[in-house]
């Protein structure tokens, strides 16, 4: 099972994220989300964990624990959606809209 786990320190590392998680059972991974351009951590992260009941009595005992001074949000991880290809509104490539002598005969 995917946990999501958000509102994180800014200091935790992978390690401290993996540690949080071990006395509920066995973890895959434990992963902190860093920004791509400052390499900083951006306050949330993920932890996998193969074994359902451990993963959900893990969720049900560390969401809202105390974790450097602030409460830790922790809740099963949903699927990444996929977003729909955004539309180019650039005017050359538009073909619609109004205009003057729209209809030509």
């Amino acid at each position: 099972m995917n946990i999501y786990v958000s509102n994180l320190g800014f200091n935790v590392q992978d390690e401290d994220l993996k540690d949080f998680f071990a006395p509920y059972g066995e973890i895959t991974s434990a992963k902190i989300i860093m920004d791509r351009e400052t390499g900083k951590s951006r306050g949330f992260g993920f932890v996998e964990m193969p074994n359902d009941a451990e993963a959900k009595k893990a969720i049900a005992e560390l969401d809202q624990a105390m974790v450097e001074g602030r409460a830790i949000k922790v809740v099963e991880a949903r699927p990444k959606e996929d977003k729909p290809a955004r539309k180019n509104f650039s005017p050359r490539n538009d073909r619609g809209g109004g205009g003057y002598n729209k209809n030509r005969w």
